[in-house]
């Protein structure tokens, strides 16, 4: 699969299958979501990777929108350091970049994924950071649900002519 198909074939898969996401794949998501460009490459994110079923289930409490994650086998949370940016505030467009490349590389390895945000509600970065012990420094930006999907949906055309402006708006 090369990029652009994966890029016009991933959707948001929120149905999972109870088989177990093998550590291989994580190793190889992880590495695609580090190798995502970041300002003056600081690389400000952190990854926790959840695969405790309690700890799962705690995790779909986080938000309203996050409630697959309790039948989901993983999750993945992303937090962005503000202790290693060089330019203060760019970690959340760092850590989105790192995201996008763990969706593509989870749908490349056959995977579903969901993207589930946290920040910028104080409530639920709050709650996401004493869930998994972090430190003030570190602000839980989202949680990607992933697993083998038990659900197939069609790719869609999003694409808007109407959206594009050349020079000028």
């Amino acid at each position: 699969m090369n990029v652009l198909e994966a890029i016009a074939n991933r959707r948001s898969i929120r149905k999972f299958t109870a088989k177990p996401v093998s550590e291989e794949k994580i190793d190889t998501m992880l590495k695609a979501a580090m190798a995502a460009p970041s300002a003056g490459n600081e690389q400000p994110w952190q990854f926790i990777v959840i695969d405790d079923k309690a700890q799962l289930e705690k995790t779909a409490k986080l938000s309203p929108y996050i409630g697959m994650a309790a039948k989901a086998p993983l999750s993945i949370m992303v937090l962005g350091d503000r202790n290693v940016e060089k330019y203060p505030g760019n970690w959340m467009l760092d850590c989105s970049a790192a995201i996008q490349n763990l969706l593509l590389a989870a749908h490349s390895e056959g995977l579903g994924a969901v993207w589930c945000g946290l920040w910028p509600e104080e409530d639920r970065v709050d709650a996401a950071r004493v869930l998994v012990k972090a430190p003030e420094n570190a602000v839980p930006l989202a949680v990607i649900v992933l697993g083998h999907p038990d659900q197939n949906l069609k790719p869609q055309d999003r694409f808007d002519a109407s959206r594009v402006h050349k020079n000028i708006w």
